[in-house]
């Protein structure tokens, strides 16, 4: 085994084993977090002290294992989103940074264009882990949040952190939009992070995304664009006369997108947003305000 004592030691190690396979060195102060049940703050205030062995024998096993191409979120069981943890494993996409910049943006919108009295009916389609609907469902009590995924295993992992978190959520199984076009329901918000990676493009993926998370939340066709095609052809049979759009995209599709949109919603306000780090990654369109 590694042969280190202390906490700082054993960060000093995991930086240099991570770097040297290619792996983020943040990693190991995530896992050490995790396993001493510490602060970032408490773990830097504690480096000097000794690892007990048992923490040490699980951590060197995890570090070897991400190494070996298992994302550090299927270790600890969760990742964090909008200050909350969420539950992931190998059913779910694992939570993305740009998805909350999505979600920020869409309650944005709803806080401008709808009076506070009003009951929104949400519907995001594409449960994953439950991020998108029950972040929206926490953050705005008025918000009514159902969510569709075609996979039961996703919806199971989304409905333990809705229980987890305390949020109302309707969860429904089905394909797309299609449950709520059976039913004759009419929302005022479709809100999505479908799949969006061209085919040929999943060989090019890390291990760590590719052997690791589901290809159904990832493949979007030969151009990545299939599923905002099949959007534009059942949005308009659910959406109320006013309504929002907001999709999570691909870098370098959200023109391709936003044009689908105005090509479907004549008149309507659409707008392409860059995420935090200058890349094309979300799609708003207002419609009928």
């Amino acid at each position: 085994m590694a042969e280190f004592h202390k906490i700082f030691e054993a960060l000093k190690w995991a930086s240099s084993f991570l770097r040297e396979h290619g792996r983020e060195e943040n990693i190991g102060e995530m896992l050490l977090y995790h396993y001493l049940e510490l602060s970032r703050a408490q773990l830097l205030a504690e480096v000097r002290e000794e690892l007990p062995p048992d923490v040490k024998e699980k951590f060197v096993a995890a570090i070897e294992k991400v190494v070996s191409g298992v994302p550090v979120q299927h270790i600890m069981g969760y990742e964090e989103f909008y200050g909350r943890n969420f539950l992931v494993n190998e059913e779910v996409l694992i939570p993305r940074p740009e998805t909350e910049e999505l979600v920020q943006g869409l309650l944005a919108r709803i806080g401008r264009l709808y009076p506070a009295t009003d009951v929104i009916k949400v519907v995001d389609v594409g449960t994953g882990s439950g991020a998108i609907s029950i972040t929206l469902a926490r953050e705005n009590q008025e918000l009514d949040v159902m969510t569709v995924d075609i996979a039961k295993a996703s919806i199971d992992v989304a409905q333990e952190n809705a229980t987890r978190l305390g949020a109302k959520v309707r969860f429904i199984e089905g394909d797309l939009l299609e449950p709520l076009i059976e039913e004759g329901q009419k929302v005022d918000v479709v809100v999505s992070n479908p799949p969006y990676i061209p085919e040929d493009d999943i060989a090019t993926l890390s291990t760590v995304v590719k052997d690791h998370e589901p290809l159904r939340a990832l493949v979007g066709g030969q151009d990545g664009l299939d599923f905002y095609r099949r959007f534009m052809k059942e949005i308009p049979l659910v959406l109320k006369e006013r309504g929002i759009v907001a999709f999570e995209v691909g870098v370098g599709q959200g023109e391709d997108v936003a044009q689908m949109l105005r090509d479907t919603f004549p008149g309507a306000t659409v707008e392409v947003v860059n995420d935090i780090n200058g890349k094309d990654r979300m799609v708003f369109a207002e419609i009928g305000f």
